[in-house]
């Protein structure tokens, strides 16, 4: 393991906003979210008691699932400060990025759970979270139980949001776009926003269009470098048995670029 990421590893046992559960393994060729009965390691504590032992308020609860570097959950917990952020990934060495953001920032409603979200429901209780935000997520073209916006995910987060909760979907993906639109059409979701377009056809909202298109993560900076259009996409999560979309969807032509590529992209804008 590279030194650097050692290192990061070390601060982050000593942050206050990365709560690190006991990891473990999940079952051997098992796909998509694990079923509750599957045991942690630990008992989680916070579980139910976010808002009272963690952020010592009663503000609503936002998640970004698969968070990355974390900036995303960081910009949001800025723009929003009487909302409560938690980033979620596995990734230690990346969500250190955000982690250390806040830090520096002396920020109070940001925090970071490193753990797999195949078992997200297992950290927070009935009716614990608002909102979900799900950015930039691998589509999964080949293995629709991985998809983050798959019934059986869905499922899972239905668990912890509260009726009528918000999902969030940012992507650069027309595959996991079309899957996820087709998923809230044939349950009859209700539609919040929605855009193909966000940087060129925005959503009817001003004031929530500004703040969409100006906070960004560092893969849709990459994507936007690359010409590629950014889609977007809100509706309400009922507690209801979901069904999946029975059409057919055509698959994305390009991939993601490699570290080597990515260097040679200007994202700093």
């Amino acid at each position: 393991m590279a030194k650097n990421k050692l290192a990061k590893f070390a601060a982050m046992a000593t942050y206050s906003n990365v709560i690190q559960p006991a990891l473990f393994r999940k079952p051997k060729d098992f796909d998509g979210p694990l079923p509750e009965s599957y045991p942690l390691a630990e008992k989680f504590l916070l579980k139910g008691n976010w808002r009272k032992d963690y952020f010592h308020n009663d503000n609503e609860i936002v998640i970004e699932l698969g968070c990355g570097k974390g900036e995303y959950t960081v910009e949001l917990a800025k723009r929003f400060p009487n909302k409560n952020f938690i980033g979620v990934d596995i990734k230690g060495s990346r969500m250190y990025t955000g982690a250390t953001l806040a830090i520096e920032a002396g920020m109070s409603n940001v925090a970071f759970l490193r753990t797999r979200i195949e078992v997200i429901s297992h950290f927070f209780a009935e009716n614990e979270v608002d909102e979900i935000w799900i950015t930039f997520p691998d589509p999964q073209m080949k293995k629709r139980t991985k998809r983050m916006t798959s019934t059986g995910f869905l499922a899972q987060y239905a668990k912890f949001l509260k009726e009528g909760g918000v999902i969030n979907l940012k992507t650069d993906s027309n595959f996991m776009y079309t899957y996820t639109k087709e998923l809230v059409k044939a349950n009859s979701l209700d539609v919040i926003m929605d855009t193909d377009d966000l940087h060129n056809n925005p959503v009817k909202d001003d004031e929530v269009n500004k703040w969409l298109t100006e906070i960004t993560t560092y893969y849709e900076k990459q994507w936007i470098a690359r010409g590629k259009s950014i889609k977007y996409i809100s509706f309400r999560l009922d507690k209801k048995p979901l069904q999946e979309p029975e059409v057919e969807i055509e698959l994305d032509d390009y991939r993601s670029f490699g570290r080597e590529k990515r260097s040679a992209l200007n994202l700093s804008k």
